[in-house]
């Protein structure tokens, strides 16, 4: 990337996720070209709509019928009222962030201008916890949602764990699939982790960029939109979109982007790891599923805020566009992962004679970072909910 400064950056936020090939694909830029001359948004539905639901359905496991929008918020909020009509139950457990509507957003500390209703309504758990679980899934749970993996792996047993307690409550299983979806594995945590979601929904790598989200799953649980729920917007069916979509996930296939991605997260976190073993720092790492690794600090160690702020100043100083996570896409090349372990193997010893020296937020040249949200999933468990006489809420 450039700016309008004419400065040259290596990006490795990529639009935070949708760029899985990268920016200005030929392939894909191509086919956005064809459709454009055909037309952007029609009166009734476009082929194109059958075609990249029957491409979703050939390469995701268990899928069976597929709805469009444009936004990953969209497509989690219409699984859950998909589940919640299928089940005809209100409750939902989640873990993690499920974007910015109601019945997430309240369990956060960002809140407001929600009813308190909304919040009663969503219990959460820990992720690699079946014991959180079990607390927060009883028989008023419509759905489980939860990304099957972020920063660390799923523990042996943790996601059939989750499918289980799912089928012994009567309740849907939803994967959030918005970063695992075609880069963990063409067809997505389903198909890496052989774990069966009733639902699944996507966005991101997808279309590569183009605005895109994916509701899919069972059948007779998305036969539930036809007439029982109503979920649609004007540019669901958007051509430019879709025909990226269309032209992408064939492209994933053909160039195997997938196992690409993951042997260069491979690579870019043995080479960080290697970085800190060379000084011996033990307090920060590489972390994360091979597509997607993030820089991760011990916080008994370093403030991790002013950990990332100093890291990200110095990649930026050195034309590396960086927030914490690698989101690697095909465009990467090994040149370019050699050049971001170049400059940590500059960045990470200054950092730690910062740390050494109880320097660090000295050495900041502007406010560190902050977080999206300062408190994540204070919403009650679903037993602790429903016992009468006991008032809701965590520790």
């Amino acid at each position: 990337m450039w700016d309008v400064d004419g400065n040259e950056y290596l990006d490795m936020t990529m639009a935070v996720g949708p760029l899985s090939l990268g920016y200005a694909d030929p392939v894909i830029d191509e086919a956005i070209r064809a459709q454009l001359a055909d037309g952007i948004t029609f009166s009734l539905m476009h082929p194109l709509e059958v075609e990249v639901a029957e491409l979703v359905c050939d390469v995701v496991p268990h899928m069976e019928r597929v709805r469009f929008s444009k936004t990953g918020a969209d497509a989690t909020s219409a699984a859950v009222r998909v589940a919640r009509a299928f089940t005809g139950r209100d409750r939902v457990a989640c873990c993690g962030y499920h974007g910015w509507h109601d019945w997430y957003i309240a369990t956060t500390d960002r809140g407001a201008g929600i009813p308190a209703t909304a919040r009663e309504l969503t219990s959460t758990f820990d992720y690699n916890d079946l014991d959180s679980v079990r607390d927060a899934v009883d028989t008023g749970t419509a759905c489980v949602i939860l990304e099957p993996t972020t920063v660390e792996p799923p523990r042996p047993g943790f996601l059939e764990g989750v499918r289980r307690i799912c089928d012994e409550h009567g309740a849907l299983l939803v994967f959030d699939e918005m970063w695992t979806g075609f880069r963990l594995a063409l067809g997505g945590a389903q198909q890496a982790f052989g774990v069966r979601a009733d639902l699944a929904t996507f966005s991101k790598a997808i279309a590569n960029g183009m605005p895109l989200s994916v509701l899919a799953g069972r059948a007779d649980v998305m036969q539930k939109l036809e007439r029982d729920v109503f979920f649609y917007t004007t540019f669901g069916g958007e051509a430019l979109s879709l025909a990226a979509a269309a032209a992408t996930i064939p492209e994933l296939r053909r160039r195997d982007v997938p196992a690409v991605l993951a042997a260069r997260g491979r690579a870019l976190r043995a080479g960080y790891a290697e970085i800190c073993a060379e000084h011996g720092i033990a307090w920060t790492r590489c972390a994360g599923m091979d597509a997607r690794t993030m820089v991760a600090f011990d916080a008994a160690a370093v403030d991790p805020l002013l950990a990332r702020s100093y890291v990200q100043q110095e990649l930026i100083r050195r034309g590396v566009l960086w927030s914490g996570f690698h989101n690697l896409s095909w465009a990467h090349r090994d040149a370019d992962l050699e050049y971001l372990l170049g400059c940590y193997r500059e960045i990470v010893p200054a950092l730690a004679g910062h740390v050494a020296a109880g320097t660090l937020a000295g050495a900041l040249r502007g406010r560190p970072v902050e977080p999206v949200f300062r408190r994540l999933g204070n919403a009650p468990r679903a037993r602790q909910h429903h016992r009468p006489g006991t008032p809701g809420g965590r520790p």
